[in-house]
């Protein structure tokens, strides 16, 4: 059943994932160059490289596996009456590539939609951003 399964992980490329307000998008990862870039507490826009081991990309495959991130919509946004509404509020576009196709999902923190597909989407958003942060650690 896992050898068929719609994503494998013999076809995985990368993982990109970009973050911050709808106006500020600047926080961004890119596995496949491996770099991160990010806004400090103090405002400052920081590089840094950022290497993901195989095993780490897997356990990233598995887990978008298990949380059924295949599954969710790919716009998960807030639907806003004006441009400053909301303009506050994170957002989270995360993307994995295989060789043949691709999974990108746009997620606003405050999405109103299914419960269920905002957990799988924003559990596995935080599952990237907590591997980025040990892989930044090592």
């Amino acid at each position: 059943m896992v050898k068929n399964a719609p994503y494998r992980f013999a076809d995985f490329d990368s993982i990109e994932i970009t973050f911050g307000t709808p106006d500020e998008m600047v926080n961004a990862y890119n596995s496949k160059t491996s770099i991160y870039q990010y806004l400090t507490k103090d405002n400052r826009l920081m590089t840094d490289t950022v290497k993901f081991r195989k095993d780490d990309l897997l356990y990233l495959h598995r887990k978008a596996m298990e949380l059924g991130f295949w599954n969710v919509d790919d716009d998960m946004t807030t639907k806003r009456a004006t441009a400053q509404e909301g303009k506050n509020v994170p957002r989270y576009i995360l993307k994995y590539t295989y060789k043949e196709k691709s999974k990108e999902v746009v997620l606003d923190a405050d999405y109103d939609g299914v419960q269920k597909m905002k957990d799988a989407a924003k559990s596995t958003v935080d599952a990237v951003i907590t591997m980025i942060a040990e892989a930044q650690a090592r």
